[in-house]
C-alpha cells in the first residue's frame, strides 16, 4: 500500500487538487499577520513544508521567503511557481539551513507530525531558524476537538477538458487515537482518458492545549487564532507564536 502518493509519484495532480488562487484570501490574513506584528517592511520568511508553493506564492509579493520540503516532486512544482524563491531538500524535524529569519510558517504541513515528539522536533526547527522576537505561524487543520468524524468529502475542479473529482474518506477514531489514516480516490478525465488512483495519507490528530502547551515549552508567546476554513472544511485554526 502505497502512502501519500500526492506528493510523489501524483505530484502532477496538485495544481488540479488545490490550485494557487485557492490561497488567495488565506494569505491575505497571513499577510495582515506579518504586517501587524513585524511593521511593513518587507521581512524574510522560511516556509517548512512548503509543498507545491501555492500559499507562498502569495506571500512573496511582500516578502522574501526560503522554502523546505521533504518531496523533491513538490519542490519541482513549487520552483517553477516561485521562481525567486530559494529552495531546500530536508525535513522540517531536522534541517539547519544555519540563518535565521523574521518569520518562519508551517502550513498544514504540520499534520504530517504524528507524535508530540515530532512537532517539537519541528518546532526545535522553527525556533532555530528564527531571528529574537521573530514571528512564528502554525496551521493544523483539525484538532482532536474539531475532528469532524467519519463522513466521505467529495470536490470536483474544471480545466478545460481536464476535470479531476476527488473523494476522501475520513474514519471514526477510538478516543485515545492521536493519528487519522485518510482514503483519497483521484478521478482524472481527460477528454475520453479516465484514471482513478488510490492513495493513502496519515495525519496526527492531538487536543488543542496539546499545541499550546507544545509551542509555549518551545519558547514563544502563543495566541490562537480563529480563521475562516476552507469550503471543504480544512483549517480555520492558526496559532501565532513571537519568540520571547
Amino acid at each position: 500500500m502505497k502512502h501519500h502518493r500526492l506528493y510523489h509519484d501524483l505530484a502532477h495532480l496538485w495544481p488540479l487538487f488545490s490550485p494557487p488562487e485557492e490561497y488567495a484570501d488565506e494569505a491575505e490574513i497571513y499577510l495582515e499577520i506579518l504586517r501587524s506584528k513585524l511593521g511593513p517592511s518587507r521581512h524574510s520568511i522560511l516556509d517548512l513544508g512548503v509543498g507545491g508553493g501555492h500559499l507562498l506564492s502569495h506571500l512573496t509579493v511582500e516578502h522574501d521567503a526560503t522554502a523546505v520540503d521533504i518531496s523533491e516532486e513538490m519542490l519541482a512544482l513549487s520552483r517553477r511557481l516561485n521562481p525567486t524563491v530559494q529552495h531546500h531538500l530536508g525535513d522540517m524535524r531536522s534541517i539547519r539551513l544555519n540563518t535565521r529569519f523574521d518569520a518562519v510558517l508551517i502550513h498544514d504541513a504540520i499534520d504530517y507530525m504524528l507524535t508530540e515528539d515530532a512537532i517539537v522536533q519541528a518546532l526545535t526547527t522553527a525556533r532555530a531558524h528564527l531571528q529574537p522576537g521573530g514571528l512564528l505561524l502554525v496551521a493544523p487543520d483539525w484538532f482532536r476537538e474539531t475532528y469532524p468524524g467519519k463522513h466521505t468529502m467529495h470536490w470536483h475542479q474544471d480545466y478545460g477538458d481536464i476535470t479531476l473529482d476527488v473523494a476522501e474518506h475520513l474514519p471514526d477514531l477510538t478516543h485515545d487515537s492521536t493519528i487519522v489514516q485518510s482514503i483519497f480516490v483521484y478521478t482524472l478525465r481527460q477528454g475520453e482518458r479516465i484514471t482513478i488512483e488510490e492513495d493513502h495519507h496519515t495525519t496526527g490528530l492531538f487536543p488543542r492545549d496539546t499545541w499550546l502547551r507544545l509551542i509555549r515549552d518551545a519558547g514563544f508567546e502563543v495566541e490562537l487564532l480563529e480563521v475562516p476554513s476552507s469550503e471543504y472544511g480544512y483549517g480555520g485554526n492558526l496559532f501565532v507564536g513571537v519568540l520571547a
